[in-house]
């Protein structure tokens, strides 16, 4: 399986951006699922395939009631979205009240989530935009199905001691503390910097050895590069070389790093491609096709 949850503590770090990017270089097919209960931003910020605007009532409004009859992986399809760029979504909620529709409903939906990938007619793996998370966000309880939980942060002193409380804090929810962590397995726990480039190798191991040493059970697994004319080319709100961009290369060295450290446990799918095509050589989006990308760049 591979559910890969990104999340945030506080602020606004680029958590979409950085889910829209790596899903864009992904090396097979994926799935990007706006769960954030606040909201999701690509039905405003985004365009449809067929060049219209997305269908703010096809995603997670509309799964709501599906799964409480409950939920096949493969029933996920009926809900998503092609972007221009092709990339295929789940969109996210409206407004914050919606989310009481899913009530209940997160371990069924993260079940799904990560069962995805062994999908023996469209299988895919899934990364879920979760938005920030605190300690009684219902999204968090799709944590425990996911392969790897991926905590989106700036470098600004005040983000990296909430990151490293917020890493601290989850190994201890889902492990039982740094020591439950060593021997857990999934969720990896891992912290994605928003950084410089020029500084981002310094401050990763410097960030990476403060995870350490708090005995958090997190560690730093790469750096998205801060580049927000590469975000406004995601974006489409900007014309450009997408792939040329520091915003998708460095998406494409975390990607190959992740696949490098942990693809082994996540088995290759077989099976035919699904209802809409796929392009397996990662070009699911725009860094592939060189259109105009799918996420805002504020969140």
């Amino acid at each position: 399986m591979a559910l890969i949850a990104l999340a945030a503590d506080k602020g606004s770090p680029g958590v979409t951006t950085a889910a829209v990017a790596l899903a864009a270089v992904w090396p097979r097919r994926v799935l990007v699922a706006e769960t954030d209960p606040a909201g999701g931003d690509l039905v405003y910020r985004s365009a449809a395939a067929h060049g219209g605007p997305l269908n703010p009532n096809t995603g997670m409004l509309s799964i709501a009631a599906t799964a409480r009859r409950g939920l096949v992986p493969d029933q996920l399809w009926d809900h998503v979205q092609p972007l221009s760029g092709g990339l295929e979504v789940l969109v996210g909620l409206g407004i914050s009240e919606q989310a009481a529709g899913l009530a209940g409903l997160w371990p069924t939906l993260g079940r799904a989530f990560a069962s995805l990938a062994d999908s023996p007619n469209a299988p895919a793996d899934v990364i879920a935009d979760c938005g920030r998370v605190s300690g009684d966000t219902p999204v968090a309880e799709l944590f425990p199905h996911a392969a790897l939980v991926l905590l989106v942060s700036r470098t600004e002193p005040e983000a990296i001691a909430r990151v490293r409380d917020r890493a601290a804090a989850l190994s201890n929810k889902l492990h039982g503390g740094p020591r439950g962590a060593a021997n857990a397995g999934m969720p990896l726990i891992g912290v994605v910097l928003v950084a410089d480039t020029n500084n981002a190798a310094k401050l990763s191991g410097q960030v990476n050895d403060m995870l350490v040493h708090a005995q958090t059970g997190a560690r730093v697994v790469g750096t998205i590069a801060d580049d927000p004319a590469g975000a406004d080319q995601l974006a489409g709100r900007r014309r450009g070389r997408l792939e040329k961009s520091l915003l998708i290369r460095s998406a494409r060295k975390v990607t190959s790093d992740l696949y490098q450290q942990f693809g082994a446990a996540w088995s290759m799918p077989t099976g035919p491609a699904g209802p809409t095509g796929h392009n397996p050589a990662g070009h699911n989006g725009p860094a592939g096709t060189g259109m105009p990308g799918h996420a805002g760049a504020g969140r």
